[in-house]
């Protein structure tokens, strides 16, 4: 008798998600530590961090402690050295344990009362392709979808973020910019996300472009590239079906970024554009997966159930 146990989805996307990190964490752990053995400076900078005792220095910091901060650490890119503060402060921590409790309430209110409904609604026209009856559930899980998708960026960027930072008394806070205001695509993805933004620069596009040689177009090819597999990666496979919908999603992010960097197209026009690619873009991402993951997993089930009742 053999027993199997399949993940949902929704533990399999946290699951993937964690593991992705901590990929990328060794990703910069391995080439930080590649750079400070093999830096013509090395003797040099050991002279000069011999007056600061409080300075860690290479191969000081190859121990389990250090990698054990840095895996717990609400960020991608290793450093010899954070920045660190001198004290917990409880009322800032408490603040913020308070607002992820609340928004994390919130969110499951607007899923159950509000997505839920919407996107089951949504299964028969998008099988039958009735274009008039998929633009308005587009329409109608645009507004829920956005609150809900807000929430999540305020819930786990400022919320969860800086709880994790204020227990490890960890000093860099600049987990997001203002990519409410981005005029261009390219703004809103070097701003919405910057522990992803810096590790894309330090430890992709720099080493393609200073190293290899690459063109700067390249290099941000092949950027968008990886992140196009990552989201799919993150999306098919919790699913358990493979499908392409996130991959094109984001890859369509190149072509619109040219886009708004035409001066016509900057200022509140590329603001909005900005904001209408995520108003609309994700509610139609949406409903694709769960067409075609409820065709694949669900119509089977219940038209086996049909047929043996």
């Amino acid at each position: 008798m053999t027993c199997t146990f399949v993940f949902s989805p929704v533990g399999s996307v946290f699951c993937l998600s964690w593991y992705t990190i901590i990929w990328l964490k060794m990703m910069s752990y391995t080439q930080v530590n590649w750079w400070c053995r093999n830096s013509p400076t090395r003797k040099k900078d050991d002279d000069l961090d011999r007056k600061d005792k409080h300075l860690v220095r290479y191969p000081d910091n190859l121990n389990i402690r250090d990698l054990f901060y840095f895996c717990c650490a609400p960020t991608l890119c290793y450093e010899l050295n954070f920045p660190r503060n001198e004290r917990i402060r409880k009322i800032f921590l408490f603040r913020r344990v308070m607002e992820f409790v609340f928004i994390l309430n919130v969110e499951i209110a607007i899923m159950q009362q509000w997505i839920i409904p919407t996107t089951l609604n949504s299964l028969q026209p998008f099988k039958d392709m009735e274009l008039t009856l998929m633009v308005e559930r587009v329409l109608l899980l645009a507004i829920p979808n956005h609150m809900f998708w807000l929430l999540g960026f305020y819930g786990f960027f400022h919320s969860m973020l800086n709880i994790i930072a204020e227990l490890m008394r960890f000093a860099d806070r600049q987990f997001y910019r203002d990519w409410w205001n981005s005029q261009t695509i390219r703004h809103f993805w070097k701003a919405w996300n910057v522990p992803v933004h810096r590790f894309a620069v330090r430890h992709v596009y720099s080493p393609l472009v200073k190293t290899h040689k690459l063109s700067k177009i390249a290099a941000q090819g092949i950027v968008f590239a990886g992140s196009a597999f990552f989201h799919e990666y993150l999306v098919s496979f919790p699913l358990r079906m493979l499908r392409h919908w996130a991959f094109l999603a984001m890859m369509g992010q190149v072509p619109l970024g040219i886009l708004t960097d035409f001066r016509i197209f900057r200022g509140q026009v590329g603001n909005i554009i900005v904001w209408l690619s995520i108003i609309l873009g994700q509610p139609v991402a949406i409903l694709m997966y769960l067409h075609d993951f409820y065709w694949t997993h669900w119509a089977p089930l219940a038209q086996n159930a049909t047929t043996t009742g």
